[in-house]
């Protein structure tokens, strides 16, 4: 009969997971205002007054670094949505199976990369 209970963490463990979980959402958007503010300064760092080469060779690197900070607020972004993702289906009690093996996804992994879907039997399987 036990076998036909579907197999998932207990709501102590989903609970965990979710403070765990919350604790990285704010850490992730903290960054994520970090990002966007250094990339929306007007990039005015004291350096008028230096002279026109070095401005001119900060303004490529400013570019560059801007182009990078976009990036990265770009995966940032995406990381708090798939945590976001990974508190509704903890929500939903589905958090933490594997969407290919249908088994539950290791603890330590889920600790590590708590917005995990897929075991790392089914992450081999993909290579």
């Amino acid at each position: 009969m036990a076998e036909d209970l579907k197999v998932r963490y207990s709501d102590k463990d989903l609970a965990e997971f979710k403070e765990l979980i919350e604790a990285k959402i704010e850490k992730a958007k903290q960054h994520l205002e970090l990002l966007k503010s250094s990339y929306m300064n007007d990039g005015n760092n004291g350096t008028d007054d230096t002279s026109p080469t070095f401005k001119a060779f900060e303004e490529g690197s400013e570019t560059m670094s801007k182009e990078a900070n976009t990036q990265l607020a770009i995966r940032q972004e995406k990381f708090i949505r798939d945590l976001k993702n990974a508190i509704l289906r903890i929500e939903n009690k589905t958090y933490g199976i594997c969407r290919v093996t249908g088994k539950l996804i290791n603890k330590e992994r889920l600790k590590l990369v708590p917005h995990a879907t897929l075991s790392i039997e089914a992450k081999n399987m993909q290579k």
